[in-house]
């Protein structure tokens, strides 16, 4: 079969639809959301109904970091517990959603900015399943992980991101989950945010209102609370993936407004109808 041929069959697996998907942005947290109920796990069940079914589900999370882009191609992915010290509840949660070895294929040939190799070994890291497992408990849904390249900066990964687009025609939804403002080093059990991290939480807010993405980009401009709030890109990378695949015209809502534990930002983005 021809590279055109191919490509024709693994789009009719996934059809252009009338409706475009929306594309989701969740600061995930600790990963107790998965089995708690308070304020985050519940938008994320309201989010969930909200959504329109996916045919799929691609998923960025901050927790898988490669050395150039993969993309998982398993048809089972295993649920990986990433994670220490929390309660054996949490250790025993499972997320037995199916995989897609075709949205991983057509992924590759959607992306043209790098070659995306396949992966069989990683799975749904906690990223991924402790935010889907409040929004589609059924885990009946095909879900894939695409990884973050560890040696490019946010403006390749935005550019990147750029590319999923035409997924969103195919009844893919996808799923930027990291966190705006993170800063383990510095957490606190008391529910009383750092200034700093209001305040870039609130630069956040403001550029991504105003369609500003390129100034979120070039975060480290920001300042003092910028370099605070991000030590390190995996969790703020996320957000450029869902930005990128915004049209300007689109409307958009935050949800779970909230700094926890000083230095998390729980805001998340909706795009989308």
């Amino acid at each position: 079969m021809s590279v055109k041929g191919m490509l024709n069959d693994l789009q009719s697996g996934y059809p252009v639809q009338e409706q475009l998907m929306p594309v989701l942005f969740v600061g995930h947290g600790s990963p107790m959301n998965a089995v708690e109920d308070n304020p985050f796990s519940r938008a994320w069940e309201d989010t969930g109904r909200q959504v329109p079914r996916p045919r799929a589900i691609l998923c960025v999370s901050a927790h898988w970091e490669t050395l150039g882009t993969h993309v998982t191609g398993m048809e089972h992915p295993r649920t990986i517990h990433d994670f220490g010290g929390f309660p054996r509840l949490l250790y025993e949660k499972q997320y037995p959603a199916p995989g897609s070895p075709e949205l991983a294929r057509l992924t590759q040939s959607t992306i043209h900015r790098t070659l995306v190799k396949l992966d069989s070994n990683w799975g749904l890291d906690h990223g991924t399943w402790s935010v889907l497992c409040r929004m589609f408990p059924k885990a009946d849904i095909p879900v894939i992980q695409l990884s973050l390249d560890q040696t490019q900066p946010p403006e390749y990964h935005f550019e990147l991101a750029r590319e999923l687009a035409p997924l969103r025609q195919r009844g893919i939804l996808i799923v930027g989950s990291g966190n705006i403002v993170h800063n383990l080093a510095l957490i606190t059990f008391e529910e009383k945010a750092y200034d700093w991290a209001v305040e870039f939480d609130d630069q956040a807010k403001r550029l991504i209102t105003q369609n500003d993405f390129n100034g979120l980009v070039h975060y480290e401009k920001l300042g003092e609370a910028a370099r605070l709030a991000i030590p390190s890109e995996e969790h703020y990378l996320p957000l450029l993936y869902t930005l990128a695949l915004k049209n300007e015209s689109e409307p958009m809502r935050f949800f779970n407004e909230q700094i926890t534990m000083g230095s998390l930002s729980m805001r998340s983005l909706y795009i989308g109808s």
